[in-house]
């Protein structure tokens, strides 16, 4: 999970990027007029990083508007309770940048991709759940299920620079734990294998790299930098620094570098 030194860093971090988020904004209203009230609303008209992702996550969770100002009011006050949540949206940010060649700048992310919507979200729908609102919190799932095809427990811990690419049909379970700088694909699911309670759910260490469809279940750990191939099913423990596939995932070698999620090469 994310220490406070990478959070320290995020977090000096905040001026330039909402600078940056400003000045995209401009440059794209000029370019296209049509998306300047949109512009103005999300980011030009806003006081800073926190009071815009709040209003764009409610308005993407609220697109009727039906109890839009209600869940503004709850997003921004799990913000206010919680600025590490904050610091790690600003990281997963920066992370989609590094790691997604589609991605030209930050106000993409930042406007358009329901992964980062979708992971924004669980933090403060996390927060929500620690300080005791876990009915709040549980609607805040429900919300982010329905309109972003992304499903995350409100307990499930996740820490700083995470990328769920495309994200549709990720799934987190409840005492699901992921570490910093981990990498998802589409369709993943980190689930339980049964009726069991209690601790049940995959632990994933920094830096892994989950491809496409991959099913991982049980209380089990996928051990630093390793990687996950597309369409697996893990059922045991990964070892770190290694890479498996299959259904069942075996073992089909060492990984080639010591964080795949880093530079997201899938090949095996």
């Amino acid at each position: 999970m994310a220490d406070a030194r990478s959070i320290a860093l995020v977090c000096a971090n905040e001026s330039s990027l909402w600078s940056e988020l400003r000045a995209r904004a401009t440059a794209v209203g000029q370019v296209e007029p049509t998306l300047a009230g949109l512009l103005d609303r999300h980011v030009l008209s806003r006081e800073g990083f926190a009071d815009a992702i709040v209003h764009r996550l409610a308005e993407r969770l609220c697109p009727t508007g039906q109890d839009l100002p209600l869940i503004a009011q709850a997003l921004a006050e799990a913000a206010r309770h919680d600025p590490e949540a904050l610091a790690q949206m600003r990281g997963d940010i920066r992370a989609i940048l590094e790691r997604d060649p589609a991605t030209e700048h930050a106000l993409v992310p930042f406007l358009w991709y329901k992964g980062f919507h979708a992971i924004s979200a669980h933090r403060l729908a996390h927060t929500l759940w620690k300080v005791g609102r876990r009915d709040l919190a549980l609607y805040l799932q429900s919300l982010v299920s329905e309109h972003l095809a992304v499903d995350i427990h409100p307990a499930a811990r996740f820490g700083i620079g995470i990328l769920l690419d495309h994200a549709t049909g990720f799934v987190a379970g409840e005492t699901s734990v992921v570490g910093d700088n981990v990498s998802f694909l589409h369709e993943v699911t980190l689930g339980g294998t049964g009726k069991a309670r209690g601790d049940r759910h995959p632990k994933i260490r920094s830096g892994v790299l989950v491809g496409a469809g991959a099913k991982i279940l049980g209380n089990i750990t996928i051990g630093e930098g390793a990687k996950v191939g597309a369409g697996s099913v893990v059922l045991k423990d990964v070892a770190p620094h290694t890479s498996v596939a299959g259904v069942p995932a075996v073992l089909v070698g060492q990984a080639s570098v010591d964080a795949p999620a880093l530079d997201m090469d899938h090949s095996l």
